[in-house]
């Protein structure tokens, strides 16, 4: 990898064929559409990655527990299958090492400018190329622009009065502070969303006191973990029909609650009925206090927030030293937190387990595409694309993770190889003489219609999460895998403008 001050910024890679690509980020979304280009004969490709390595939220998600609520025989690459995962469920350190050591077999770190941030990028129409400007300065040219930021990227602190007054260390989960010792330490830990309950386990036995601020309890379900033992290795090895038919298995078992929370009707009601008995065995099983269990009762239906696997998570909030509390936060002081009930919960240290801005798509990177166009501007009442992919006047412009193409119960990986493969199909088109590709405005508008008409059915519509920007729902694509895969598999040419 690269620094970005030290190789050339406009022009063509040496022996490298076009049209020229710049992909945002160097994360599974990146990484995967960089390799989907080489396949369709692009070769020219820059990564430019904020960070100073590669890794996405695998490299800056390093909290105590963090690991995927996705078994990993199905999040992970289909081309870089790994029979050697150490757990079915596996951890932050082990995702990131399987991300680069496959990024790195593939030779797509050596695509990778790291330290460029970047902070805008311009339609220029003369030419027909994007103008990209990093934040230190340094400019780049290209015909195609890929951005793979992501949906949970940027993490968000709320904005509590005095924040800035708390005389001790507060970090938020996405920033890890490892130099903090927590032994002893009386711990304030807002949010009880998917960081917070792993890291809470995760800590709950070197802190003195830890005070959990709850403003909505999630749905906690059992995680069906296990160990992956040198016997289960050399099975995969020796027969990696094991591997491949467990990760059918669970695409399998996934689909299924993809159906059931983007509301088809077969699948809904007796799927999302069942979990939720699940959820209330397990919550009575581990809360055997009839006062701490109430508190951890949602207030909402199963599935209209991100449903949670967890084991240990309820049996962290049993502990002697833990206190939950359902009051909001309104302000911080520099000896703690204080709440609405007028209580100072005194704190040598917070944590905010507060979540990510996954709305503020694009967030920090001013778009300006054709006659001037805005797209925020455009995405001011809700982000929507094509297919999660492309806008109308932003031409030769393709989002990894875009708008409504993330799930609830499945593996992104398998959306963002399906959106990669269609982006490639679509810029080896740019080889063939055409200058600009982009969505007809009829199609755009028709396909957003149907996602918002199909989510007014969804299991995330009654209620406010993080899946909601206003009134619009951006982030969840209302079907199943499958459906997105087919839907992406070739593109269809007369609903695009080719220019």
């Amino acid at each position: 990898m690269a620094d970005s001050s030290a190789r050339s910024k406009v022009g063509n890679k040496a022996g490298s064929t076009g049209p020229r690509v710049i992909v945002i980020g160097a994360g599974f979304g990146g990484l995967g559409a960089a390799r989907a280009l080489r396949e369709h004969g692009i070769t020219d490709v820059t990564i430019l990655e904020r960070a100073d390595s590669v890794g996405g939220v695998w490299r800056d998600n390093t909290y105590p527990n963090a690991a995927c609520d996705v078994p990993s025989p199905l999040y992970s690459w289909s081309w870089a299958v790994n029979p050697a995962w150490g757990r079915r469920y596996s951890q932050q350190p082990e995702i990131l090492a399987y991300l680069r050591a496959a990024a790195e077999r593939e030779g797509l770190t050596d695509l990778v400018v790291t330290g460029a941030e970047v902070a805008s990028c311009t339609w220029d129409d003369a030419s027909a190329t994007w103008q990209v400007l990093c934040t230190d300065g340094t400019a780049y040219e290209a015909e195609v622009v890929v951005p793979a930021l992501g949906q949970l990227s940027n993490p968000v602190v709320p904005r509590v009065p005095g924040v800035e007054d708390f005389a001790g260390p507060a970090f938020h989960s996405a920033r890890w502070r490892h130099d903090v010792d927590l032994t002893g330490k009386r711990v304030a830990v807002v949010g009880t969303g998917a960081s917070a309950i792993q890291f809470v386990p995760g800590i709950v036995d070197r802190v003195g006191a830890m005070t959990v601020f709850q403003r909505s309890a999630p749905y906690v379900v059992p995680k069906p973990d296990q160990e992956y033992r040198p016997r289960h290795h050399t099975a995969f090895e020796r027969w990696p029909g094991l591997l491949r038919g467990e990760r059918r298995s669970w695409f399998w078992v996934s689909e299924k609650l993809n159906a059931a929370l983007g509301g088809e009707v077969a699948w809904s009601k007796a799927l999302l009925g069942s979990l939720r008995q699940v959820w209330k065995l397990h919550l009575r099983r581990q809360v055997r206090d009839p006062e701490l269990r109430a508190k951890l009762v949602p207030d909402y239906q199963i599935g209209c927030k991100r449903i949670l696997f967890s084991n240990e998570w309820y049996p962290a909030l049993a502990r002697e030293h833990v206190d939950v509390v359902t009051h909001a936060v309104t302000g911080v002081e520099p000896g703690g937190v204080r709440t609405d009930d007028g209580t100072l919960h005194e704190a040598d240290v917070i944590i905010w387990g507060t979540g990510f801005a996954a709305t503020g798509f694009l967030a920090g990177v001013t778009v300006t595409g054709v006659d001037g166009a805005d797209l925020h501007q455009q995405w001011s009442d809700g982000a929507h694309a094509y297919l999660g992919l492309s806008v109308p006047g932003f031409p030769n412009f393709f989002c990894i993770y875009g708008p409504n193409t993330n799930l609830g119960g499945s593996s992104i990986i398998a959306m963002m190889e399906a959106q990669a493969g269609y982006v490639a199909e679509a810029v080896a088109r740019l080889r063939a003489g055409v200058r600009t590709v982009e969505v007809l405005p009829e199609v755009a508008e028709a396909y957003d219609r149907e996602m918002q008409t199909r989510l007014r059915d969804s299991a995330w519509n009654g209620c406010d999460s993080w899946y909601v920007d206003g009134s619009r729902i951006t982030t969840n694509w209302p079907g199943k895998v499958t459906e997105y895969q087919d839907r992406t598999a070739h593109v269809d040419w007369d609903e695009l403008v080719v220019g």
